[in-house]
């Protein structure tokens, strides 16, 4: 039994990976216009009903993949804190829109669906506000902990950050360098004491 007290079927656990997979790859692929529940249970080897039955709308599903395949990383206990969680998190940005990502792949068609469908774009928005919260709240745990400069804005910061990093996969063709994520640090918080 699962958490809801209900049995949980490995097949339906099956039908749901492959469904957001193929869904993420068949938006990269055709982009919003092209995208049609057909053509992802096509690619899923799924019945058109299955994805309907598990995910109501392409609205639903596209989200639901986006939020399984592209995780955050979670604070754990005695885990990285302030400025140490601001570069753990930048490096999982810069892993998670990279091209051979399942969602770095997909980034570009996604701004695209954002502007043609609003619901879509809100619901993108409300996605994007829930994962830079993290951000938001690892600047200003560097910002106590001494870390930062002090008169840093800790929600402006975190968009200066993740922005240079979704610029450089957008505008730039190519992933944001893991290896740059201190120096990007520094320039924005301040450099490390």
């Amino acid at each position: 039994m699962n958490s809801t007290g209900t049995h949980s079927d490995p097949r339906i656990a099956r039908s749901r990976r492959r469904g957001r997979e193929a869904a993420l790859a068949e938006l990269a692929a055709r982009g919003l216009g092209g995208f049609t529940i057909e053509s992802v249970a096509a690619r899923a080897g799924l019945g058109k009903s299955t994805i309907y039955r598990l995910w109501g709308d392409r609205r639903a599903l596209v989200l639901d993949a986006l939020e399984e395949l592209n995780r955050q990383p979670r604070p754990e206990p005695d885990g990285a804190m302030g400025r140490a969680r601001v570069e753990e998190l930048l490096i999982h940005l810069t892993e998670a829109w990279g091209l051979g990502s399942p969602t770095g792949d997909v980034l570009p068609a996604l701004v695209d669906a954002a502007e043609r469908d609003p619901e879509l774009g809100r619901a993108l928005g409300r996605y994007s506000q829930q994962r830079m919260a993290a951000l938001v709240a690892a600047v200003a745990e560097a910002v106590g902990l001494g870390e930062a400069r002090p008169d840093i804005e800790p929600e402006l910061a975190a968009r200066a950050l993740a922005g240079a990093v979704l610029h450089a996969r957008l505008l730039g063709r190519r992933p944001f360098p893991p290896g740059d994520v201190a120096s990007l640090v520094d320039l924005v918080l301040g450099p490390a004491a």
